[in-house]
């Protein structure tokens, strides 16, 4: 079984069903798969949602299409993850920003796991799959 987790830019175009990208859940939702996103990742996007000016209107559709996704937390096992990357990307001289490393790191501890970003710091990541839904859309 495939496992999604949507990434900050993929997540704000599920939100916003733009992009494509909402269709694309609920197809990959019919063949089983399991969609969702970070905690990190809702942290990051509710802050946005609740400094827009209309955060009013916004919040509760977002709080309902939350509802839609399995939310993967940053616990111990995904810690220790974040951990290993840490340090192998200091060692290279690979700088990543936290929240991308605890994407990373959440998603290497689950299960045939592919984040669905357009993040190119991701590719660096050894062992992670990645997917640009974004680009398959507009083709």
């Amino acid at each position: 079984m495939k496992r999604y987790l949507l990434d900050s830019n993929a997540l704000n175009l599920f939100m916003s069903r733009r992009g494509g990208i909402f269709d694309r859940v609920s197809e990959q939702r019919r063949t089983g798969s399991i969609i969702g996103t970070a905690i990190p990742v809702v942290a990051e996007f509710l802050g946005g949602v609740l400094y827009s000016d209309t955060w009013e209107k916004n919040y509760p559709k977002v709080e309902h299409r939350l509802n839609l996704l399995k939310l993967w937390p940053f616990d111990l096992v995904a810690a220790r993850q974040y951990a290993h990357l840490y340090a192998q990307m200091r060692r290279n001289g690979i700088q990543m920003q936290v929240i991308d490393r605890m994407v990373a790191a959440i998603a290497l501890v689950i299960p045939s796991c592919i984040v669905i970003s357009n993040d190119s710091d991701f590719g660096r990541v050894d062992g992670l799959r990645v997917e640009n839904w974004e680009l398959s859309s507009r083709e």
